[in-house]
Protein backbone atom coordinates (compact mmCIF):
# COMPACT_ATOMS: atom_id res chain seq x y z
CA UNK A 1 0.00 0.00 0.00
CA UNK A 2 1.30 3.34 -0.80
CA UNK A 3 2.14 5.76 2.02
CA UNK A 4 -0.44 8.10 2.99
CA UNK A 5 0.04 11.53 3.27
CA UNK A 6 0.51 13.46 6.32
CA UNK A 7 -2.27 15.16 8.23
CA UNK A 8 -0.87 18.38 9.82
CA UNK A 9 2.11 19.63 11.27
CA UNK A 10 2.13 19.58 15.27
CA UNK A 11 2.24 23.71 16.84
CA UNK A 12 2.62 22.41 19.95
CA UNK A 13 3.56 19.85 22.72
CA UNK A 14 1.45 16.43 22.07
CA UNK A 15 1.02 13.05 23.67
CA UNK A 16 0.69 11.61 19.92
CA UNK A 17 3.49 9.25 18.28
CA UNK A 18 4.95 11.56 15.58
CA UNK A 19 7.74 10.75 12.55
CA UNK A 20 11.40 12.27 12.90
CA UNK A 21 10.23 14.99 10.88
CA UNK A 22 7.89 16.49 13.62
CA UNK A 23 4.67 15.51 11.42
CA UNK A 24 1.74 13.07 12.74
CA UNK A 25 1.66 9.67 10.99
CA UNK A 26 -1.99 9.28 10.13
CA UNK A 27 -1.77 5.32 9.97
CA UNK A 28 -0.42 5.36 13.92
CA UNK A 29 -3.65 7.16 14.71
CA UNK A 30 -5.80 5.19 13.43
CA UNK A 31 -3.68 2.14 15.23
CA UNK A 32 -4.34 3.67 18.30
CA UNK A 33 -7.67 3.84 17.99
CA UNK A 34 -8.36 0.18 16.54
CA UNK A 35 -9.46 1.46 13.12
CA UNK A 36 -7.17 0.07 10.18
CA UNK A 37 -7.16 1.66 6.47
CA UNK A 38 -7.93 -0.53 3.43
CA UNK A 39 -7.69 0.33 -0.74
CA UNK A 40 -9.40 -1.93 -2.83
CA UNK A 41 -8.68 -2.06 -6.56
CA UNK A 42 -11.68 -3.95 -7.95
CA UNK A 43 -10.75 -4.61 -11.33
CA UNK A 44 -7.61 -6.83 -9.72
CA UNK A 45 -9.81 -7.46 -6.67
CA UNK A 46 -6.48 -6.44 -4.97
CA UNK A 47 -6.40 -4.81 -0.97
CA UNK A 48 -4.03 -3.71 0.47
CA UNK A 49 -4.11 -3.02 4.20
CA UNK A 50 -2.58 -0.74 6.54
CA UNK A 51 0.10 -2.66 8.77
CA UNK A 52 -3.31 -3.43 11.89
CA UNK A 53 -5.47 -5.10 9.82
CA UNK A 54 -4.43 -8.34 10.63
CA UNK A 55 -4.21 -8.12 14.46
CA UNK A 56 -7.62 -6.04 14.38
CA UNK A 57 -9.33 -8.69 12.71
CA UNK A 58 -7.90 -11.65 14.04
CA UNK A 59 -6.84 -13.39 11.11
CA UNK A 60 -4.26 -16.12 11.10
CA UNK A 61 -2.72 -14.87 7.59
CA UNK A 62 -2.64 -11.60 6.25
CA UNK A 63 -3.40 -13.83 2.43
CA UNK A 64 -6.94 -14.34 4.04
CA UNK A 65 -7.83 -10.62 3.36
CA UNK A 66 -5.46 -9.79 0.37
CA UNK A 67 -8.22 -10.00 -2.00
CA UNK A 68 -12.37 -9.11 -2.34
CA UNK A 69 -12.90 -12.64 -2.69
CA UNK A 70 -10.71 -14.21 0.22
CA UNK A 71 -12.61 -11.28 2.64
CA UNK A 72 -15.68 -12.21 1.36
CA UNK A 73 -14.95 -16.08 2.74
CA UNK A 74 -14.62 -14.70 6.08
CA UNK A 75 -18.67 -12.82 6.10
CA UNK A 76 -20.94 -14.50 8.49
CA UNK A 77 -23.34 -16.56 6.06
CA UNK A 78 -26.49 -15.21 8.18
CA UNK A 79 -25.45 -11.80 7.75
CA UNK A 80 -26.79 -10.52 4.24
CA UNK A 81 -24.65 -6.84 4.47
CA UNK A 82 -21.37 -6.86 2.55
CA UNK A 83 -19.08 -4.19 1.29
CA UNK A 84 -19.29 -5.85 -2.07
CA UNK A 85 -23.00 -5.29 -2.19
CA UNK A 86 -22.16 -1.58 -0.46
CA UNK A 87 -19.86 -0.96 -3.46
CA UNK A 88 -21.31 -2.99 -6.40
CA UNK A 89 -24.78 -3.27 -5.86
CA UNK A 90 -25.57 -0.21 -4.08
CA UNK A 91 -27.07 1.12 -7.24
CA UNK A 92 -25.83 5.30 -7.08
CA UNK A 93 -23.66 6.93 -9.84
CA UNK A 94 -19.94 8.53 -9.45
CA UNK A 95 -20.10 11.86 -11.28
CA UNK A 96 -16.89 12.30 -10.66
CA UNK A 97 -16.62 12.65 -6.34
CA UNK A 98 -17.06 9.03 -5.43
CA UNK A 99 -19.65 7.51 -3.76
CA UNK A 100 -19.92 7.33 0.02
CA UNK A 101 -20.62 3.72 1.53
CA UNK A 102 -21.21 2.85 4.78
CA UNK A 103 -21.99 -0.81 5.80
CA UNK A 104 -22.13 -2.90 9.17
CA UNK A 105 -21.20 -6.91 8.63
CA UNK A 106 -20.13 -9.52 10.59
CA UNK A 107 -16.83 -11.55 10.18
CA UNK A 108 -15.47 -15.17 11.23
CA UNK A 109 -11.65 -14.91 11.19
CA UNK A 110 -11.75 -18.38 12.14
CA UNK A 111 -13.48 -19.31 8.96
CA UNK A 112 -16.95 -20.90 8.58
CA UNK A 113 -18.42 -22.23 12.19
CA UNK A 114 -16.14 -20.08 14.06
CA UNK A 115 -17.29 -18.92 17.15
CA UNK A 116 -15.54 -15.53 17.10
CA UNK A 117 -17.88 -13.12 15.77
CA UNK A 118 -16.02 -9.92 14.84
CA UNK A 119 -18.50 -7.08 14.27
CA UNK A 120 -17.27 -4.50 11.67
CA UNK A 121 -18.48 -0.69 11.00
CA UNK A 122 -16.81 -0.40 6.92
CA UNK A 123 -17.09 3.61 5.84
CA UNK A 124 -15.34 4.32 2.73
CA UNK A 125 -15.93 6.04 -0.73
CA UNK A 126 -15.59 3.91 -4.38
CA UNK A 127 -15.05 5.33 -7.58
CA UNK A 128 -15.46 4.49 -11.39
CA UNK A 129 -13.91 3.39 -13.87
CA UNK A 130 -14.32 4.60 -17.68
CA UNK A 131 -17.10 2.08 -17.84
CA UNK A 132 -18.94 3.83 -14.80
CA UNK A 133 -18.80 0.45 -12.59
CA UNK A 134 -16.84 0.68 -9.32
CA UNK A 135 -13.05 0.73 -9.85
CA UNK A 136 -11.27 1.25 -6.75
CA UNK A 137 -12.52 1.99 -3.39
CA UNK A 138 -10.73 2.84 0.04
CA UNK A 139 -12.21 3.41 3.75
CA UNK A 140 -11.79 2.49 6.65
CA UNK A 141 -12.91 -0.22 9.09
CA UNK A 142 -13.52 -0.63 13.09
CA UNK A 143 -14.78 -3.12 15.20
CA UNK A 144 -18.04 -2.61 16.93
CA UNK A 145 -18.59 -5.83 18.88
CA UNK A 146 -19.25 -3.67 22.37
CA UNK A 147 -21.75 -1.38 20.03
CA UNK A 148 -23.48 -4.20 17.95
CA UNK A 149 -23.86 -6.20 21.18
CA UNK A 150 -25.39 -3.27 23.32
CA UNK A 151 -27.65 -2.47 20.27
CA UNK A 152 -28.91 -5.83 20.25
CA UNK A 153 -29.85 -5.96 24.01
CA UNK A 154 -31.87 -2.78 23.10
CA UNK A 155 -33.57 -4.52 19.69
CA UNK A 156 -34.13 -7.39 22.09
CA UNK A 157 -35.75 -5.50 25.19
CA UNK A 158 -37.97 -3.91 22.64
CA UNK A 159 -39.47 -6.90 21.89
CA UNK A 160 -38.87 -9.09 25.03
CA UNK A 161 -39.94 -8.25 28.26
CA UNK A 162 -36.47 -8.19 30.69
CA UNK A 163 -38.53 -9.72 33.55
CA UNK A 164 -40.47 -12.33 32.02
CA UNK A 165 -38.76 -13.37 28.55
CA UNK A 166 -42.21 -12.77 27.14
CA UNK A 167 -43.41 -10.54 24.02
CA UNK A 168 -43.70 -6.50 24.97
CA UNK A 169 -46.39 -5.07 24.65
CA UNK A 170 -45.37 -3.50 21.03
CA UNK A 171 -44.38 -6.58 20.19
CA UNK A 172 -47.50 -8.65 21.19
CA UNK A 173 -49.67 -5.81 19.01
CA UNK A 174 -47.67 -7.26 16.02
CA UNK A 175 -47.70 -10.85 16.59
CA UNK A 176 -52.10 -10.49 17.43
CA UNK A 177 -52.25 -7.90 14.10
CA UNK A 178 -50.41 -10.81 12.02
CA UNK A 179 -52.51 -13.38 13.03
CA UNK A 180 -55.86 -11.31 13.11
CA UNK A 181 -54.97 -10.94 9.54
CA UNK A 182 -54.43 -14.55 8.68
CA UNK A 183 -57.82 -15.31 10.79
CA UNK A 184 -59.31 -13.30 8.46
CA UNK A 185 -57.57 -14.36 5.65
CA UNK A 186 -58.64 -18.08 5.95
CA UNK A 187 -61.99 -17.61 7.69
CA UNK A 188 -60.54 -19.10 11.19
CA UNK A 189 -60.89 -17.50 14.96
CA UNK A 190 -58.88 -17.11 17.81
CA UNK A 191 -59.11 -15.87 21.29
CA UNK A 192 -57.11 -12.68 22.96
CA UNK A 193 -57.45 -12.94 26.91
CA UNK A 194 -55.66 -10.54 29.15
CA UNK A 195 -54.99 -11.55 32.52
CA UNK A 196 -54.77 -9.51 35.56
CA UNK A 197 -52.56 -10.11 38.60
CA UNK A 198 -55.22 -8.64 41.31
CA UNK A 199 -53.58 -8.01 44.33
CA UNK A 200 -49.83 -7.34 42.99
CA UNK A 201 -50.48 -3.87 44.55
CA UNK A 202 -51.49 -5.04 48.15
CA UNK A 203 -48.21 -7.33 47.15
CA UNK A 204 -45.87 -5.13 46.72
CA UNK A 205 -47.11 -2.81 50.02
CA UNK A 206 -47.00 -6.14 52.13
CA UNK A 207 -43.60 -7.72 50.81
CA UNK A 208 -42.15 -4.94 48.72
CA UNK A 209 -41.29 -4.83 44.73
CA UNK A 210 -39.06 -7.76 45.06
CA UNK A 211 -41.33 -10.33 46.35
CA UNK A 212 -44.10 -8.71 43.61
CA UNK A 213 -41.06 -9.41 40.76
CA UNK A 214 -41.28 -12.81 41.75
CA UNK A 215 -45.05 -13.16 41.70
CA UNK A 216 -45.04 -11.65 38.15
CA UNK A 217 -42.10 -14.39 36.60
CA UNK A 218 -43.69 -17.12 38.45
CA UNK A 219 -47.56 -16.36 37.25
CA UNK A 220 -45.75 -15.87 33.56
CA UNK A 221 -44.09 -19.67 34.14
CA UNK A 222 -47.68 -20.66 35.07
CA UNK A 223 -49.23 -19.31 32.50
CA UNK A 224 -46.86 -20.37 29.45
CA UNK A 225 -47.01 -23.92 31.17
CA UNK A 226 -50.55 -24.28 30.14
CA UNK A 227 -49.98 -23.00 26.33
CA UNK A 228 -50.24 -24.94 23.47
CA UNK A 229 -48.64 -24.85 20.47
CA UNK A 230 -49.25 -21.60 18.21
CA UNK A 231 -50.18 -19.58 21.40
CA UNK A 232 -48.37 -16.21 22.00
CA UNK A 233 -47.96 -14.24 25.35
CA UNK A 234 -47.01 -11.29 26.18
CA UNK A 235 -46.79 -8.39 29.05
CA UNK A 236 -49.38 -6.35 28.29
CA UNK A 237 -48.13 -3.80 31.21
CA UNK A 238 -47.08 -4.15 35.26
CA UNK A 239 -49.68 -6.60 36.56
CA UNK A 240 -51.26 -7.75 33.20
CA UNK A 241 -50.43 -10.30 30.66
CA UNK A 242 -51.98 -10.71 27.02
CA UNK A 243 -52.43 -14.33 25.59
CA UNK A 244 -53.32 -15.16 21.60
CA UNK A 245 -55.24 -18.45 22.05
CA UNK A 246 -55.08 -19.62 18.33
CA UNK A 247 -58.24 -21.67 16.81
CA UNK A 248 -60.21 -20.63 19.88
CA UNK A 249 -64.14 -20.44 19.31
CA UNK A 250 -66.68 -19.37 21.35
CA UNK A 251 -67.46 -22.47 23.54
CA UNK A 252 -63.52 -22.90 23.46
CA UNK A 253 -62.66 -19.36 25.26
CA UNK A 254 -63.77 -19.84 28.84
CA UNK A 255 -62.46 -23.14 29.09
CA UNK A 256 -59.01 -21.76 28.04
CA UNK A 257 -59.35 -18.45 30.36
CA UNK A 258 -59.92 -20.71 33.08
CA UNK A 259 -57.37 -23.07 32.37
CA UNK A 260 -54.86 -20.58 33.09
CA UNK A 261 -56.69 -19.43 36.09
CA UNK A 262 -56.16 -22.84 37.63
CA UNK A 263 -52.67 -23.35 36.80
CA UNK A 264 -52.15 -19.82 38.30
CA UNK A 265 -54.34 -19.86 41.56
CA UNK A 266 -54.62 -23.50 42.31
CA UNK A 267 -51.34 -23.20 44.67
CA UNK A 268 -50.07 -19.77 46.63
CA UNK A 269 -47.03 -18.62 44.82
CA UNK A 270 -43.19 -19.31 46.65
CA UNK A 271 -41.11 -16.00 46.68
CA UNK A 272 -37.95 -14.98 49.30
CA UNK A 273 -40.77 -14.07 51.74
CA UNK A 274 -42.91 -16.68 51.96
CA UNK A 275 -45.31 -18.37 49.66
CA UNK A 276 -48.15 -15.71 48.48
CA UNK A 277 -51.78 -16.36 47.28
CA UNK A 278 -52.37 -15.21 43.66
CA UNK A 279 -55.40 -14.33 42.61
CA UNK A 280 -55.57 -13.75 38.57
CA UNK A 281 -59.06 -11.83 36.54
CA UNK A 282 -59.29 -12.54 32.92
CA UNK A 283 -61.24 -10.64 30.18
CA UNK A 284 -61.60 -12.30 26.37
CA UNK A 285 -62.23 -11.74 22.90
CA UNK A 286 -63.17 -13.68 20.32
CA UNK A 287 -61.26 -12.37 16.96
CA UNK A 288 -62.18 -11.65 14.78
CA UNK A 289 -66.38 -11.29 15.10
CA UNK A 290 -65.10 -8.69 18.08
CA UNK A 291 -62.11 -6.83 16.72
CA UNK A 292 -60.35 -6.70 13.35
CA UNK A 293 -57.29 -4.49 14.22
CA UNK A 294 -55.03 -5.11 17.34
CA UNK A 295 -55.66 -2.15 18.90
CA UNK A 296 -59.63 -2.55 19.09
CA UNK A 297 -59.23 -6.24 20.38
CA UNK A 298 -56.83 -5.07 22.92
CA UNK A 299 -59.71 -2.28 23.94
CA UNK A 300 -62.12 -4.80 23.88
CA UNK A 301 -60.49 -7.00 26.19
CA UNK A 302 -59.64 -3.95 28.83
CA UNK A 303 -63.32 -3.68 28.50
CA UNK A 304 -64.14 -7.20 29.55
CA UNK A 305 -61.71 -7.00 31.98
CA UNK A 306 -62.73 -3.89 33.79
CA UNK A 307 -66.31 -5.50 33.81
CA UNK A 308 -64.78 -8.49 35.58
CA UNK A 309 -62.96 -6.24 37.79
CA UNK A 310 -66.54 -4.76 38.86
CA UNK A 311 -68.77 -7.77 38.92
CA UNK A 312 -66.21 -9.32 41.74
CA UNK A 313 -68.02 -12.60 41.57
CA UNK A 314 -66.33 -13.72 38.02
CA UNK A 315 -63.07 -14.11 37.37
CA UNK A 316 -63.82 -14.35 33.39
CA UNK A 317 -65.15 -12.08 31.62
CA UNK A 318 -65.90 -12.38 27.66
CA UNK A 319 -66.66 -8.89 25.91
CA UNK A 320 -69.74 -9.01 24.02
CA UNK A 321 -71.00 -5.84 22.13
CA UNK A 322 -73.19 -3.31 24.47
CA UNK A 323 -75.47 -0.53 22.49
CA UNK A 324 -75.96 1.29 25.99
CA UNK A 325 -72.67 1.61 26.48
CA UNK A 326 -71.48 3.23 22.90
CA UNK A 327 -74.37 4.98 23.17
CA UNK A 328 -73.10 6.02 26.94
CA UNK A 329 -69.44 7.00 25.15
CA UNK A 330 -70.70 9.26 22.86
CA UNK A 331 -72.82 11.10 25.28
CA UNK A 332 -69.39 11.43 27.62
CA UNK A 333 -67.64 12.89 24.23
CA UNK A 334 -70.35 15.15 23.69
CA UNK A 335 -70.44 16.35 27.55
CA UNK A 336 -66.96 16.22 27.60
CA UNK A 337 -66.55 18.95 24.89
CA UNK A 338 -69.84 21.24 26.31
CA UNK A 339 -67.59 21.40 29.98
CA UNK A 340 -64.32 22.58 28.18
CA UNK A 341 -66.02 24.40 25.74
CA UNK A 342 -67.94 26.31 28.83
CA UNK A 343 -64.80 26.57 30.50
CA UNK A 344 -63.14 28.25 27.64
CA UNK A 345 -65.41 30.48 27.29
CA UNK A 346 -66.34 31.44 31.18
CA UNK A 347 -69.69 30.04 30.73
CA UNK A 348 -69.28 28.43 34.36
CA UNK A 349 -71.17 29.95 37.20
CA UNK A 350 -72.81 29.70 40.50
CA UNK A 351 -76.32 28.74 42.06
CA UNK A 352 -76.62 30.07 45.28
CA UNK A 353 -78.48 28.10 47.97
CA UNK A 354 -79.31 29.89 51.11
CA UNK A 355 -78.16 28.51 54.66
CA UNK A 356 -80.08 29.67 57.50
CA UNK A 357 -79.52 29.41 61.39
CA UNK A 358 -81.76 26.83 63.12
CA UNK A 359 -83.87 29.00 65.67
CA UNK A 360 -83.86 32.77 63.76
CA UNK A 361 -83.64 31.46 60.02
CA UNK A 362 -81.57 34.18 59.20
CA UNK A 363 -79.66 33.94 55.97
CA UNK A 364 -76.00 33.59 57.49
CA UNK A 365 -73.84 31.75 54.09
CA UNK A 366 -75.01 30.57 51.28
CA UNK A 367 -73.04 27.69 49.14
CA UNK A 368 -71.91 28.06 45.90
CA UNK A 369 -73.12 25.12 43.45
CA UNK A 370 -71.05 24.97 40.61
CA UNK A 371 -73.09 25.27 36.87
CA UNK A 372 -72.93 25.24 33.28
CA UNK A 373 -74.66 28.13 30.92
CA UNK A 374 -75.16 25.90 27.57
CA UNK A 375 -75.19 28.41 24.40
CA UNK A 376 -78.83 27.74 24.08
CA UNK A 377 -79.19 29.62 27.84
CA UNK A 378 -80.25 26.17 29.31
CA UNK A 379 -78.11 25.29 32.49
CA UNK A 380 -76.60 22.38 33.40
CA UNK A 381 -76.41 21.43 37.09
CA UNK A 382 -73.38 20.17 39.01
CA UNK A 383 -74.55 16.59 38.53
CA UNK A 384 -74.11 16.43 35.12
CA UNK A 385 -70.75 18.27 35.13
CA UNK A 386 -69.22 17.02 38.14
CA UNK A 387 -69.00 13.21 37.70
CA UNK A 388 -67.76 12.97 34.25
CA UNK A 389 -65.38 15.79 35.01
CA UNK A 390 -64.23 13.75 37.65
CA UNK A 391 -63.61 10.63 35.27
CA UNK A 392 -62.23 12.08 32.60
CA UNK A 393 -59.45 14.32 34.79
CA UNK A 394 -59.67 17.55 34.10
CA UNK A 395 -61.83 18.14 37.22
CA UNK A 396 -59.39 19.99 38.28
CA UNK A 397 -60.06 22.97 35.78
CA UNK A 398 -63.68 23.32 37.24
CA UNK A 399 -62.18 23.51 40.87
CA UNK A 400 -59.71 26.50 39.44
CA UNK A 401 -62.99 28.16 38.03
CA UNK A 402 -64.66 27.80 41.20
CA UNK A 403 -62.13 29.43 42.89
CA UNK A 404 -62.12 32.36 40.70
CA UNK A 405 -65.73 32.72 41.18
CA UNK A 406 -65.81 32.47 44.54
CA UNK A 407 -63.04 34.88 45.28
CA UNK A 408 -64.61 37.26 42.97
CA UNK A 409 -68.24 36.78 44.49
CA UNK A 410 -66.46 37.93 47.82
CA UNK A 411 -64.97 40.70 46.73
CA UNK A 412 -68.00 42.13 44.84
CA UNK A 413 -70.13 41.86 48.03
CA UNK A 414 -68.54 42.29 50.98
CA UNK A 415 -71.50 40.77 52.64
CA UNK A 416 -71.24 37.63 51.19
CA UNK A 417 -70.49 34.59 52.90
CA UNK A 418 -69.87 31.29 50.61
CA UNK A 419 -69.16 27.85 50.74
CA UNK A 420 -68.00 26.19 47.81
CA UNK A 421 -67.54 22.37 47.12
CA UNK A 422 -63.47 20.70 46.10
CA UNK A 423 -63.18 17.46 44.74
CA UNK A 424 -60.55 14.93 46.31
CA UNK A 425 -57.74 14.92 43.83
CA UNK A 426 -57.97 18.83 43.66
CA UNK A 427 -57.28 18.80 47.61
CA UNK A 428 -54.11 16.88 46.88
CA UNK A 429 -53.35 20.13 44.40
CA UNK A 430 -50.46 22.05 44.93
CA UNK A 431 -51.16 24.29 42.28
CA UNK A 432 -54.45 24.72 43.39
CA UNK A 433 -53.70 25.77 46.82
CA UNK A 434 -51.20 28.16 45.41
CA UNK A 435 -53.77 29.85 43.73
CA UNK A 436 -55.73 30.13 46.59
CA UNK A 437 -52.82 31.54 48.89
CA UNK A 438 -52.57 34.59 46.20
CA UNK A 439 -55.64 35.05 46.01
CA UNK A 440 -56.23 35.42 49.96
CA UNK A 441 -53.01 37.58 49.76
CA UNK A 442 -54.14 40.07 47.35
CA UNK A 443 -57.37 40.30 49.01
CA UNK A 444 -57.55 40.38 52.67
CA UNK A 445 -61.05 39.85 54.29
CA UNK A 446 -62.04 37.22 52.08
CA UNK A 447 -60.30 34.10 53.65
CA UNK A 448 -62.67 34.55 57.06
CA UNK A 449 -65.91 34.97 54.74
CA UNK A 450 -64.64 31.25 52.30
CA UNK A 451 -65.74 27.94 53.77
CA UNK A 452 -64.47 24.42 51.69
CA UNK A 453 -66.44 21.80 51.53
CA UNK A 454 -64.70 18.10 50.81
CA UNK A 455 -66.76 15.17 50.93
CA UNK A 456 -66.54 13.01 53.61
CA UNK A 457 -65.67 9.85 51.63
CA UNK A 458 -63.06 12.04 50.23
CA UNK A 459 -61.60 12.98 53.36
CA UNK A 460 -61.15 9.08 54.66
CA UNK A 461 -59.93 7.40 51.57
CA UNK A 462 -56.49 9.58 51.87
CA UNK A 463 -56.71 10.89 55.48
CA UNK A 464 -53.19 11.75 55.72
CA UNK A 465 -53.56 14.43 52.45
CA UNK A 466 -56.84 15.82 53.84
CA UNK A 467 -55.58 16.17 57.16
CA UNK A 468 -52.57 18.26 55.54
CA UNK A 469 -55.28 20.13 53.27
CA UNK A 470 -57.37 21.26 56.38
CA UNK A 471 -54.17 22.40 58.27
CA UNK A 472 -52.93 24.65 55.27
CA UNK A 473 -56.63 26.17 55.31
CA UNK A 474 -56.45 27.01 58.36
CA UNK A 475 -53.27 28.83 57.60
CA UNK A 476 -54.82 31.02 55.40
CA UNK A 477 -57.75 31.31 57.66
CA UNK A 478 -60.14 29.94 55.52
CA UNK A 479 -63.25 27.22 57.15
CA UNK A 480 -63.53 23.80 56.31
CA UNK A 481 -66.08 21.74 56.36
CA UNK A 482 -67.18 18.29 56.03
CA UNK A 483 -69.90 17.53 53.17
CA UNK A 484 -72.55 14.31 53.65
CA UNK A 485 -71.10 13.61 56.99
CA UNK A 486 -72.52 10.07 58.12
CA UNK A 487 -72.51 8.66 54.32
CA UNK A 488 -68.84 7.18 55.57
CA UNK A 489 -69.27 6.78 59.15
CA UNK A 490 -66.77 8.67 60.20
CA UNK A 491 -65.26 7.82 63.88
CA UNK A 492 -65.18 10.53 66.73
CA UNK A 493 -61.31 10.03 66.69
CA UNK A 494 -61.26 11.01 62.77
CA UNK A 495 -63.23 13.32 63.05
CA UNK A 496 -61.43 15.07 65.52
CA UNK A 497 -58.13 14.56 63.98
CA UNK A 498 -59.73 16.52 61.01
CA UNK A 499 -60.14 19.63 63.25
CA UNK A 500 -62.94 21.06 60.76
CA UNK A 501 -64.89 23.82 61.50
CA UNK A 502 -68.45 22.57 59.90
CA UNK A 503 -70.31 19.21 59.32
CA UNK A 504 -73.13 19.25 56.82
CA UNK A 505 -75.23 16.23 57.50
CA UNK A 506 -76.03 13.59 54.60
CA UNK A 507 -79.80 14.28 53.68
CA UNK A 508 -80.22 10.77 53.21
CA UNK A 509 -80.48 10.63 57.16
CA UNK A 510 -82.92 14.54 57.61
CA UNK A 511 -85.03 13.62 54.53
CA UNK A 512 -87.10 10.65 56.37
CA UNK A 513 -86.15 11.51 59.88
CA UNK A 514 -90.04 11.96 60.90
CA UNK A 515 -90.67 8.37 59.77
CA UNK A 516 -87.33 6.77 61.08
CA UNK A 517 -86.49 6.01 64.33
CA UNK A 518 -83.07 4.63 63.00
CA UNK A 519 -82.64 8.26 61.34
CA UNK A 520 -83.30 10.61 64.38
CA UNK A 521 -81.48 8.77 66.08
CA UNK A 522 -78.16 8.68 64.17
CA UNK A 523 -78.39 12.10 63.28
CA UNK A 524 -79.04 13.26 66.87
CA UNK A 525 -75.60 11.37 67.76
CA UNK A 526 -74.21 12.75 65.05
CA UNK A 527 -75.19 16.68 66.55
CA UNK A 528 -73.90 15.53 69.85
CA UNK A 529 -70.46 14.25 68.51
CA UNK A 530 -70.00 17.40 66.58
CA UNK A 531 -71.49 19.73 69.51
CA UNK A 532 -68.86 17.73 71.73
CA UNK A 533 -65.96 18.80 69.82
CA UNK A 534 -67.42 22.16 68.41
CA UNK A 535 -67.75 21.86 65.41
CA UNK A 536 -70.58 23.95 63.59
CA UNK A 537 -73.28 21.42 62.48
CA UNK A 538 -75.39 21.91 58.88
CA UNK A 539 -78.67 19.77 58.41
CA UNK A 540 -79.11 19.37 54.74
CA UNK A 541 -82.53 17.99 52.56
CA UNK A 542 -84.63 19.82 55.13
CA UNK A 543 -87.64 19.61 53.89
CA UNK A 544 -90.64 20.50 56.52
CA UNK A 545 -91.27 22.37 59.79
CA UNK A 546 -91.26 18.86 62.23
CA UNK A 547 -87.72 18.22 60.67
CA UNK A 548 -86.93 21.68 62.12
CA UNK A 549 -88.26 21.38 65.09
CA UNK A 550 -86.24 18.32 66.51
CA UNK A 551 -82.95 19.61 64.68
CA UNK A 552 -83.30 22.91 66.72
CA UNK A 553 -84.07 20.87 69.85
CA UNK A 554 -81.36 18.83 69.21
CA UNK A 555 -78.85 21.48 68.98
CA UNK A 556 -77.86 21.40 65.13
CA UNK A 557 -76.56 25.02 64.31
CA UNK A 558 -78.13 25.27 60.75
CA UNK A 559 -80.47 24.49 57.63
CA UNK A 560 -80.59 24.24 53.86
CA UNK A 561 -82.93 22.54 51.66
CA UNK A 562 -86.04 22.78 49.91
CA UNK A 563 -87.75 24.32 53.09
CA UNK A 564 -85.57 26.94 53.61
CA UNK A 565 -85.31 28.55 50.08
CA UNK A 566 -84.04 26.85 46.34
CA UNK A 567 -80.54 27.55 44.51
CA UNK A 568 -81.05 30.66 42.69
CA UNK A 569 -78.80 32.00 39.70
CA UNK A 570 -79.05 35.56 40.63
CA UNK A 571 -76.21 36.48 43.46
CA UNK A 572 -78.90 37.53 46.88
CA UNK A 573 -76.53 40.40 48.11
CA UNK A 574 -78.53 43.98 47.71
CA UNK A 575 -77.42 46.07 44.86
CA UNK A 576 -76.74 43.27 42.08
CA UNK A 577 -78.36 43.26 38.77
CA UNK A 578 -77.06 39.74 37.76
CA UNK A 579 -79.98 38.29 35.55
CA UNK A 580 -82.13 35.48 37.18
CA UNK A 581 -82.81 32.64 35.46
CA UNK A 582 -86.37 30.25 36.97
CA UNK A 583 -85.23 27.05 38.52
CA UNK A 584 -87.15 25.04 35.66
CA UNK A 585 -84.41 26.03 33.14
CA UNK A 586 -82.05 24.26 35.21
CA UNK A 587 -81.36 20.66 34.19
CA UNK A 588 -80.96 18.20 36.91
CA UNK A 589 -80.07 18.38 40.31
CA UNK A 590 -77.83 19.90 43.28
Amino acid sequence: MADLPVMATVTSKSSLPVADTGLIDPRTILTSIQEAVYDWRLDSDQINWGANAGPLLKVAHASQIATGRGYAKLLDPDCAASRYEAVVNGGERDFGAGVAYQVHYCLLPGGPGSETKVWIEDTGRWFAGMSGRPQRAHGVIRVINERHASEQRRAHLSRFDELTGQMTRLRLGEVLGDMIGSAQRYRTSLGFLLVAIENVGAINDAYGFAAADEVIACVTRRIRSCMRGGDGLGRYSGNKFGIIVNGCDTAEMPIAAQRFIEAVCSQPVPTHVGPVVVRILVGGVLVPRHGRSARAVMSAAQEALELCKTTRRRSFVAYAPSVAREEQRRENIRLADEILSGLNERRLLFAYEPIVDARTRETVLHEGLVRLRKPDGAVLAAAAIVPISEKLGFVRLIDHRVLELAVDCLIAHPRARLTINLSAETAADPEWLTALALKLYRHSGVASRLTVEITETAAMADFDTMRRFIGTMKEHGTRVAIDDFGAGHTSFRALRALDVDMVKIDGAFIQNMTRSSDDRFFVRTLIDVAGHLGVDTVAKWVQDEETVRLLASWGCRYLQGALIGPASLRPPWEGTNTEFVPAARIVGNM
